[in-house]
Parts: C-alpha cells; sequence; structure tokens
C-alpha cells in the first residue's frame, strides 16, 4: 500500500466580516493542515486566523466583471497548485467556483448555510457541484422540496466546533441573560424586539438582573431597537451591558445563566453546559432540553425553515420560558452537553467532510456505472431448493469467461477505497472494473469457487458471519424446514481467502431480518461483526452487506456509524456508487444466467433500466 496522499484543497467564501461560514471554513482548513493536508483560501480577506495560505478577491462582488476575475484567478489557482477539490462556502463562492472549474476534472463541493433564493439559474445550472453539505436537517429539506436539488447530492453534516476545555459557570456574580448575535438584517430585527418585550419586563421583575448584548453590526439594529436600548439603558444604568464583538464568547458564556442565539451560538453554549434559549431568523425553538434537541437542532436552533414559512415569533412564550428559568436556573445535563460535544465535533466533521472530498473527487473523475454483482452458493450441481440463490461451478465459469471477454477487472471496496483516500493513483484505476461478491460464506465457495477466481486472477469479496459457531444456514431452516442444509466454510478456509487477497466484508453476527429487531440489538449485530471478523481473520474491513437487502435509515447510520466505508444492498441504491456509499446498489444473479443477461446486468444503463422497469 503506497502512502496515503495528503489532499491539495482551496476553499473560496464570502469574508466581508467573521461569519459563521467563515468561522467554519477556517476551523475545517486548520482541522485538515494538522492532518497534513494542504489548505488554500480565497475570499474578501486576506487577514482571516488561519495558518493556510490566503489570496485576497472581491468574492461577495457581484457584477460580472469582478465575477470573471474571480473565476480566472481560482481557475490559475488549481491548474498551479494541482488543486484536488474545491470547496465554496457561498451562493457567489459557489457561482465562480463552478465557472472556474469548467472543463476541468476537479470536483466543487458547496456548503450550504442557509435557505437559498429560488432563481431559474439554479435549475439551469449545477452550481453547486457534485457533492452539497447541509448544515442541519431542515435546509436539506430546503434543497431537495424547493430548491430541487437531487438529494443524492445533499449531505447533512453540521458546522464542526473546537470545543475548548469546559469553563465552569460562575456562580459568585449577578444573573446575567445575553443575547449572542448579528445586531442586523433578521437577527437584528429579533434582538429589536427583546429589546422592546422581553428585556424590560425581565430586569424590572429580578432586581439582581443584567443584560449583556454581544455581537457585531451592533451599529445596524433597527431603530426600533436602537430606542427600546436607550430606554434600558436610561432606566436600569450599568446593568445593561453592550459588549458588540467580543474574542471572548467564552468568558461571557461562562458569566451568563441564560443565553438567546441560534447556530453556532447556541451550540458552543450547549457545549460548554450553559442554557439556551434558541432564538433564530427561522424561528423560537424554546428552551434546549434532551427533549427537543433533536428538533431544535434540525432548525440550526432556530435559524432555517425546512419550508417556506412565516417567522413570526410568539416572544410572550419566550418572556414566560426565560422568566420560569431565571426563578429556578439549572444546569444542561451532562448527557445533553456530551451529544453536543459530539454531534458538532470538529474532528467528527472533518474526516466526514474528508469523505465527502474523496466522494466528490471519484465521482468526476469516474462517472461511469460500475457493476456489484451479488452470488451465494457455486455447487457443483443444483440443490433442491426453491431459492435461486445459486449458480453451479460450470456456469460460474462461464460467467468468469464473459467477464474476461469484455475486458473487466474485478476489484474490491477495498481496492476502491485506496483510490479514493489517494493511496493508488486514478490513473491505475481499472477502466472497466467490476465488484464481485458473495454472500454467506458457504464450503462451495472454498472448494469451488476460490480455485475458479485464481484461474482467472481475480478476486472478490466475501461476506460472512461474525459468529464462527454457525455453521450452516439455519436461518433458511427456520424459516422453512424443507430447505436443504448448506454448509458454511470453517475458520481455516475463511483464512484461506484473506491469503488470497480477498477483501472480507460483515454480514452480521447471525443473519437476521435486521428491521425487524430492536435498534440497539440490530444496532450490536453490524458492531460486534465488524469487530469480530476483525479479529479472528486478522484484515480490515471496510464493508457491510444487509441480509436479505434489508434496510431503512436507521440501519444505514448504524453501519456508518459502526465504521463501515460502504453498505452494499440488493436491487437498491443509487446509480453512481457515490450517490449513497451505504446503499451501494447490487446486482442478483440468478441460477440461468445467459449471456444476454449478463451483457445487460454488466451493462452503463442497467441500473436505470431497473428503476424503469419496476416504476421507481
Amino acid at each position: 500500500m503506497r502512502p496515503l496522499r495528503p489532499m491539495r484543497i482551496l476553499h473560496v467564501l464570502s469574508a466581508e466580516f467573521f461569519a459563521g461560514s467563515a468561522a467554519y471554513a477556517v476551523a475545517l482548513a486548520e482541522a485538515h493542515r494538522a492532518q497534513g493536508h494542504a489548505v488554500w483560501l480565497v475570499s474578501d480577506s486576506d487577514q482571516l486566523p488561519t495558518g493556510a495560505r490566503q489570496l485576497k478577491t472581491a468574492i461577495s462582488n457581484r457584477r460580472y466583471g469582478q465575477r470573471l476575475r474571480n473565476a480566472r484567478l481560482i481557475r490559475q489557482l488549481v491548474r498551479t497548485e494541482q488543486i484536488d477539490v474545491v470547496h465554496a462556502h457561498s451562493r457567489a463562492a459557489s457561482w465562480v467556483s463552478y465557472a472556474a472549474l469548467r472543463g476541468l476534472r476537479v470536483p466543487l463541493v458547496s456548503t450550504v448555510h442557509g435557505r437559498q433564493h429560488l432563481h431559474t439559474s439554479t435549475s439551469l445550472f449545477d452550481i453547486y457541484g457534485g457533492k452539497v453539505i447541509a448544515i442541519c436537517a431542515n435546509l436539506k429539506t430546503h434543497l431537495v422540496e424547493e430548491v430541487r436539488m437531487a438529494p443524492t447530492k445533499i449531505v447533512a453534516l453540521p458546522n464542526g466546533v473546537a470545543f475548548g476545555p469546559e469553563v465552569a459557570s460562575e456562580t459568585s456574580g449577578p444573573p446575567r441573560i445575553a443575547f449572542i448575535g448579528r445586531f442586523n438584517g433578521g437577527k437584528g430585527e429579533r434582538a429589536a424586539a427583546l429589546l422592546q418585550q422581553v428585556f424590560p419586563p425581565l430586569l424590572a421583575e429580578f432586581p439582581a438582573l443584567r443584560l449583556a448584548l454581544i455581537g457585531g453590526e451592533l451599529e445596524h439594529l433597527p431603530t426600533a431597537g436602537e430606542q427600546a436600548l436607550a430606554q434600558l439603558q436610561a432606566q436600569f444604568g450599568e446593568r445593561v451591558e453592550v459588549v458588540g464583538f467580543t474574542d471572548d464568547v467564552a468568558g461571557w458564556l461562562a458569566r451568563t445563566t441564560l443565553t438567546i442565539g441560534a447556530g453556532r451560538v447556541a451550540i458552543e453554549a450547549l457545549g460548554a453546559g450553559h442554557a439556551v434559549l434558541a432564538l433564530g431568523e427561522a424561528s423560537y425553538a424554546g428552551l434546549v432540553t434532551e427533549v427537543n434537541f433533536e428538533e431544535a437542532a434540525a432548525s440550526n436552533f432556530g435559524d432555517i425553515s425546512a419550508r417556506v414559512a412565516p417567522s413570526d415569533v410568539d416572544f410572550g412564550a419566550l418572556l414566560a420560558d426565560a422568566r420560569a428559568f431565571l426563578a429556578q436556573p439549572q444546569a444542561v445535563p451532562g448527557a445533553l452537553q456530551a451529544r453536543v460535544r459530539a454531534h458538532y465535533s470538529l474532528a467528527r466533521v472533518a474526516a466526514e467532510v474528508l469523505a465527502v472530498y474523496q466522494s466528490a473527487r471519484m465521482k468526476k473523475a469516474l462517472p461511469g456505472f460500475l457493476p456489484v454483482l451479488m452470488y451465494h452458493k457455486i455447487p457443483d450441481a443444483p440443490p433442491a431448493t426453491k431459492h435461486q440463490i445459486f449458480v453451479t461451478k460450470d456456469n460460474f465459469a462461464q460467467h468468469l469467461a464473459f467477464f474476461k471477454s469484455r475486458n473487466f477487472t474485478p476489484i474490491t471496496f477495498a481496492d476502491y477505497l485506496q483510490f479514493a483516500r489517494g493511496e493508488r493513483p486514478l490513473a491505475e484505476f481499472p477502466a472497466r472494473p467490476l465488484v464481485l461478491t458473495f454472500d454467506d460464506g458457504y464450503r462451495d465457495n472454498y472448494t469451488n469457487l476460490l480455485p475458479l477466481m485464481r484461474q482467472h486472477g481475480y478476486r472478490g469479496v466475501l461476506y460472512l458471519l461474525g459468529d464462527f459457531a454457525v455453521r450452516y444456514n439455519q436461518w433458511d431452516l427456520a424459516a422453512d424446514p424443507t430447505e436443504p442444509r448448506a454448509d458454511l466454510m470453517d475458520e481455516a478456509q475463511k483464512h484461506a481467502f484473506v491469503a488470497a487477497g480477498w477483501e472480507i466484508g460483515a454480514h452480521t453476527m447471525s443473519h437476521p431480518h435486521l428491521p425487524a429487531l430492536p435498534l440497539p440489538e440490530a444496532t450490536a449485530e453490524i458492531q460486534r461483526s465488524k469487530a469480530s471478523l476483525e479479529t479472528t481473520l486478522r484484515t480490515e474491513v471496510v464493508s457491510f452487506a444487509y441480509p436479505y437487502g434489508d434496510l431503512n435509515g436507521d440501519l444505514k447510520a448504524a453501519v456508518h456509524a459502526a465504521g463501515f466505508a460502504f453498505g452494499v444492498a440488493t436491487d437498491t441504491g443509487g446509480l453512481h456508487l457515490e450517490d449513497d456509499r451505504q446503499q451501494v446498489f447490487r446486482v442478483n444473479m440468478f441460477p440461468h444466467e445467459t449471456t444476454g443477461s449478463l451483457f445487460k446486468k454488466t451493462s452503463p444503463w442497467y441500473r436505470q433500466y431497473y428503476r424503469w422497469k419496476r416504476g421507481k
């Protein structure tokens, strides 16, 4: 295996001021630089807090002349520095990056940080690139349902936060309520309403309470807000603390009893163990608790609605929530704090983003169909079974002769992953790749399959159960006692496949219908199978096959969380392997395949044809 080749990453962003999108880009840049990747930033500023190389140009300027200059600069940089992937962080950045990359084999990834204006050009031009990162669930819904973006290109992945060491709340000082956020635009309107409707009664009812206003653009606070603030300052004096922009948000959070904010503010406060009323431009999500965390996170804590909807806020309800909390303050539960830190962990998010880069790169470089075929038994003669999950030894030999005649090169998912990770150069990727997979680990795979594959110099993927005590197809007999017994390989025979360079994949511990199990039990089947196979066979397990092809969203998430790079299905999944690595489309192979059916099932149009034929 060649050493991992560091990626060369270019971020393009609007950075007229250090907003959340800029903080996100800088955090990613630093995380990836720490791993040895080379990173460049092109933005409105060359003074962002990062060690990455920075180039300044007016990305936010939407005039056509400036856009053309921006695109030329990016295109030249991509060519000169041999950039592997461009990551855009605003609509303006996506536009110029899309133009710059026209005709190049370099992928574009866009992170969408907020709802998008619906333009005709959005449907005419794929300006967001091959992969799109939506920072919350509501944003993904918006992109699919309102922007009409293909769901297969969208990855829901939050902004990562580099949580510092926990700073204990200062319990000795006066109670404090803080609004943290920008004071212009929609956030400014929310701040103005708070200053008019919420803060006056709270300051009057709680004599020791202090109010802190923290954030930039304070000079752009709406007029009604400016007037309300002046009245509060006149009435309550030094209890009203106008902080404005500060580099010490963590310190202020530690001195704050209750924070009002959205997005990154809410995330950092909760991660530090401080209570939050989630109020954003789109909605009010209430006091964030373990019960409503998922719903609040879906809107980025009030900032983003899934669909066009009124953004009215019941400030009376917000006042009641604040009053109740200040009357009896409570610490954020440790379980909620841990959940926030895990979900928004910069290390986790940076790793996921790197996988998105690799996926976008593979789809751009290898846009064609990669056939993945599914076999089971390879017996000497047809067994007396009602299930058509076998191909006899002689027929399989004809399959291999067909693949050879069509110049297919069998690869494994582990091979594919090496190309995606840069461990092997894309120039070596076969012109006509093919993945041959075999489920369950029947004994005839050792006696018949392995010798035939060796004759052709082929390797495949063998999906085995993690429980080595299972020695025959007991799941079939449990469903139908008349089904003939089919023995599985012993441990030594399985080791022979590892020695022959095959990939070993996981197929659960005991071959259950996973959706029928409680999720914790199904998750255990998935996780334990990987650990067992890796320990016993001393090989890395990177892919998982769903028994019977049965899966759902929770199971796909469990497969991903267990550390599998790929989850393979049966006759379901995307048109391209990179559409969904956790639901890879596998083609079922039957006993009486012909030259014509083999041609069909390995043809570029087959998956689209399969969907059309079944009305999917």
